[in-house]
């Protein structure tokens, strides 16, 4: 879970630097990068295995703790839900959108939903080690 999540979260965050904040080299240019193309690519091709781990932490980590009442995390593990659904169709409807009005709505909810997660998976991380050092 955690390699594809740095993995996701470090090419997404590379890939909006250098989609909003570089300048293309030459006037000519396609892309503010030259590999700004790969990076897109790694991010897409990665963030499938953060959605099979997203899966896999809800049946073997989430529903186990619901169960036995373990109370530590479980807001932010919710919370963790909650912005992973929006995080992840806003994305797909990102790659499929044809209007540039809804290609921008997807966008918007991507990176919004996309920065509070990682925020709120490091705060979920963070919680899951206090409380292991305390046990």
């Amino acid at each position: 879970m955690h390699i594809s999540a740095v993995l996701v979260a470090a090419t997404g965050l590379v890939y909006a630097w250098m989609r909003y904040f570089m300048h293309p080299v030459g006037e000519f240019a396609v892309v503010n990068h030259p590999f700004q193309p790969a990076v897109q690519h790694l991010h897409v091709l990665a963030a499938p295995a953060l959605v099979i781990m997203i899966g896999v932490f809800w049946q073997s980590h989430a529903i186990n703790h619901w169960k036995r009442g373990v109370r530590e995390g479980r807001y932010s593990g919710i919370g963790q839900l909650l912005l992973a659904l929006p995080m992840i169709f806003s994305a797909y409807l990102l790659q499929t959108a044809t209007s540039e009005g809804w290609r921008l709505v997807w966008i918007w909810i991507h990176v919004a939903t996309s920065v509070t997660w990682v925020a709120g998976y490091i705060i979920h991380y963070t919680a899951h080690l206090v409380g292991r050092r305390k046990s």
